[in-house]
């Protein structure tokens, strides 16, 4: 383990067994070890705090830095909204309202104990919310129904800002908010298996 001490003026810097420096060459114009460009300007690099050293970035750092520099803004956004259109896609040529409960891809957890997992019919609820039937959505999962106007805003948000730098009204999603659907998630998908009236409308 190697220890900083860059509080006191009179620390050296840390070497190895070989006496280099772990994170590369120090340069010995400067006091505190640090990169020349530093020494002949008597500061550090804006971000490093005194007594830390300059650590260069590798190459595919680099590389990737240079490639998300010349890279448009639209193409993050559209690249995700190529993968919305190929699953709406697959929905509406698939149609899971007809297709057998083992067809592929299928849910292994209701192959297997033929228990509703907390996914099971969001396919089917999003083929008939495509097709605008709310209540037959909402029947084989009411949760999702619930969550997708809120889904498409953050993404229609999140799209236009990257992409042609709108500024939408942002939605308040703070942990509170965020555990309290995950805790009503839980509960739905323990409800819906329950064998009794009416909890057994809830099951797809």
């Amino acid at each position: 383990m190697l220890v900083t001490s860059v509080d006191r003026p009179d620390a050296q810097p840390q070497t190895d067994l070989h006496g280099e420096h772990p994170h590369g060459r120090l340069d010995a114009g400067h006091p505190s070890g640090g990169p020349a460009g530093a020494a002949q300007q008597g500061d550090w690099p804006a971000g490093y705090p005194a007594g830390y050293p300059v650590v260069e970035s590798d190459r595919l750092t680099r590389f990737v830095t240079r490639m998300h520099a010349r890279t448009p803004r639209w193409v993050v956004p559209l690249a995700a909204v190529g993968c919305v259109a190929a699953g709406i896609g697959y929905t509406l040529l698939s149609d899971p309202t007809r297709s057998a409960p083992d067809a592929l891809p299928t849910c292994l957890l209701k192959l297997t104990t033929g228990l509703d997992c907390p996914g099971c019919g969001g396919t089917r609820a999003l083929w008939y919310v495509l097709h605008a039937d709310l209540p037959a959505a909402a029947r084989h999962h009411f949760l999702f129904v619930f969550a997708l106007p809120f889904l498409a805003y953050l993404f229609v948000a999140w799209a236009g800002r990257q992409a042609f730098g709108w500024r939408l009204p942002e939605l308040r999603i703070g942990p509170k908010l965020v555990g309290g659907f995950l805790a009503a998630w839980l509960a739905f998908s323990v409800v819906r298996n329950l064998p009794w009236a009416p909890f057994t409308a809830l099951y797809v």
